[in-house]
């Protein structure tokens, strides 16, 4: 049998009966997709909810951020463990049952009665959720090649725009109409459907049968990385690890503020009820649906013109980082529409970020290390996001004001830019050698 020629694409290599080139990847990040716009619409509704539990059950702010701050430090703590989990059971098996328990644990605030039952139920929601990221990470970086991959995780990040559209359009008519309990047992109930879809759908590309020779070649048309099993307390030693983390802690706590406080902060200043909050968030987590998937393409049409993937990262990055310096801004922004707006480029450029930070995983580890690169990023990042809930619920109650909370915000991207680029000078992409860790000079 001939050997394949090195100069000629592996694809035109083909027998012509085998040159049909299926896109069943496209359908597996249909798949992640709703399953994290699932994940958000789950997370948010407390949030949407927050102003009218915290009357009905005397939730003083400092309270809510406790509560608030219970989902963060548990998700951190699932993320400790759930990426190394993955990289072990898989995805098809770990995603399902990650997502069968945050189910029910959404579906249990229906049963909450006070901030202690009510941190209760966050913890176990955080902890249960903390597996779809790393999932989505991982899932990505077996179905696309690197080329590609900016882009598909900039419509997974959609995903969190598209389940922070739905909960603020479908929460408010359920609460208002059957009852807050039912707006948990509705919303809960949507992941039980995504389950009839993924487990029978989904298997890895080599042993998919709707995958064709020719997309297989292209998923794995990236140079063939080791494949050895990566122990989690490894990634400490790799500077690579700690610049996805530390920016991770930075910009993760900051995301997760405007998740469960954009919609108190509307209420309060803009005086907004339970029924008009609506529309103001749908605009804002619509900007921020268009911003994920902007900020994954820039940098892949970079790449695609022949920048480099650090270039292309780095480039889409800061112009993110920079996006979000005006919600410094938004309490002193006296119209309703321009705080919407300036809160809206805020949660685009977060994802746009965002989409670029979580791609520089599986720029510099092998993907058998991406879920657990990833879940160590993602404890940090709600590490970071637990202590922050304090800081503005103390902020809020304390100071009446939301003004450092947004200084954080308008500078902590920024600051993590420069921590990348300090850590990951190059994105130097590591690979494992008998030792462990080695990295690459480039």
């Amino acid at each position: 049998m001939q050997s394949p020629r090195a100069d000629v694409p592996l694809v035109a290599q083909l027998d012509p009966t085998q040159q049909r080139i299926t896109h069943f990847r496209w359908v597996i990040l249909a798949l992640v997709f709703f399953g994290t716009t699932i994940n958000y619409v789950d997370r948010l509704v407390m949030g949407i909810l927050a102003t009218p539990l915290q009357a009905q059950y005397h939730i003083s702010d400092v309270q809510y951020g406790y509560i608030q701050s219970a989902f963060a430090l548990s998700y951190a703590a699932g993320q400790l463990i759930s990426g190394g989990v993955l990289d072990k059971i898989g995805t098809r098996i770990g995603y399902a049952i990650a997502l069968t328990a945050w189910s029910i644990s959404s579906i249990a605030h229906c049963l909450a009665r006070g901030p202690w039952s009510f941190g209760f139920c966050r913890a176990a929601l955080g902890f249960s959720e903390s597996p779809n990221f790393p999932a989505a990470t991982k899932t990505l970086a077996e179905w696309f090649p690197k080329r590609e991959r900016a882009l598909a995780f900039g419509f997974v990040n959609a995903g969190t725009n598209m389940g922070a559209i739905i909960a603020p359009a479908v929460v408010p008519v359920i609460a208002s109409r059957y009852g807050w309990q039912w707006a948990f047992v509705g919303t809960g109930a949507m992941g039980f459907i995504w389950l009839l879809f993924w487990l029978p759908l989904y298997r890895r590309p080599a042993e998919h049968p709707r995958v064709s020779p020719g997309e297989l070649a292209i998923i794995n048309s990236d140079p063939p990385e080791p494949t050895v099993n990566v122990p989690w307390i490894t990634l400490l030693g790799y500077r690579q690890a700690w610049s996805f983390a530390i920016a991770k802690f930075l910009t993760d706590s900051m995301w997760w503020f405007y998740m469960t406080w954009f919609p108190k902060f509307l209420n309060k200043q803009h005086k907004l009820d339970l029924l008009s909050i609506g529309l103001p968030l749908i605009i804002i987590y619509l900007m921020s649906d268009i911003g994920s998937i902007s900020g994954g393409w820039l940098s892949s049409s970079m790449i695609k013109r022949g920048s480099s993937i650090n270039r292309a990262r780095k480039t889409a990055i800061f112009i993110c980082a920079l996006g979000v310096v005006p919600i410094m801004f938004a309490q002193q922004v006296s119209g309703l529409w321009s705080a919407v707006l300036i809160m809206g480029l805020a949660t685009a450029a977060h994802q746009g970020f965002s989409s670029n930070i979580y791609t520089t995983v599986s720029d510099m580890f092998p993907k058998r290390a991406v879920a657990s690169v990833a879940g160590l990023g993602g404890t940090c990042g709600y590490i970071g996001a637990s202590l922050f809930q304090w800081l503005v619920g103390y902020s809020v109650e304390k100071r009446q004001s939301y003004l450092v909370p947004f200084i954080c915000a308008g500078s902590a991207y920024l600051v993590a830019f420069l921590v990348i680029q300090f850590l990951a000078p190059r994105l130097e992409p590591a690979i494992v050698e008998e030792k462990g860790f080695d990295v690459i000079a480039s």
